[in-house]
């Protein structure tokens, strides 16, 4: 049986490029899950004024495959603005590649979702979302899906941690199936609200836990 990664994947998997993560960027985002067998977190820095990709890091919970492509995706980003970005698709990625086995793809899929949400979360913080759309509960329930739980290796959604949300007058309540005490409450939370508060139109939120 042929092997089935060529030269350049193994490169990126041995060599990883822009590798890590960085505490002060201006956007981030998660996609995947170890549950699914992949995830990416990726991380950016941005010119306020150019808007261009000044820095770029990302991590990886993966095969090879999701290595290599997280690491040519901020390889294809690093420099471009957010605009040019955006328009980065997996097949970009996929033939920087030199080509992925048909059962990797979704690795190039993942990682450009992960630059995307990053872009997204760097707009939504910095006010520069054009298309404003009202949250809803079912949009900040997207969101959580996002979040990790560690206990289970699922999202908070999935995993049902989530108890209720309520969204009114620009305030988001998120009730937690969790003890505030618990070993992983304060990261969960952190991340929830990191996902909602970025939000144009959420003012506050209110993370409650189990009693």
């Amino acid at each position: 049986m042929p092997f089935p990664y060529n030269d350049i994947v193994l490169e990126h998997f041995k060599n990883p490029r822009n590798i890590g993560k960085l505490d002060d960027a201006d956007g981030k985002a998660t996609e995947g899950s170890p549950a699914c067998g992949d995830m990416v977190s990726l991380y950016l820095k941005v010119d306020p004024e150019t808007k261009v990709i000044t820095d770029i890091k990302f991590e990886s919970y993966g095969c090879a495959s999701n290595i290599a492509t997280g690491s040519i995706i901020t390889e294809l980003a690093k420099g471009k603005t957010i605009d040019e970005a955006k328009k980065i698709t997996w097949k970009e990625a996929s033939e920087a590649l030199g080509g992925l086995p048909s059962i990797k793809v979704h690795c190039s899929v993942l990682a450009v979702e992960a630059l995307r949400s990053a872009i997204q979360n760097y707009e939504e913080k910095h006010g520069l979302v054009k298309e404003k759309v009202a949250t809803t509960e079912e949009i900040v329930r997207k969101r959580l899906k996002k979040v990790m739980n560690p206990i289970k290796g699922l999202d908070m959604v999935a995993s049902n941690l989530v108890k209720e949300v309520e969204v009114k007058d620009g305030v988001v309540r998120i009730a937690i199936d969790l003890p505030e005490n618990h070993q992983f409450a304060n990261a969960i939370k952190e991340e929830a609200l990191e996902k909602i508060e970025s939000l144009w139109d959420v003012e506050k939120v209110i993370v409650e836990f189990a009693d």
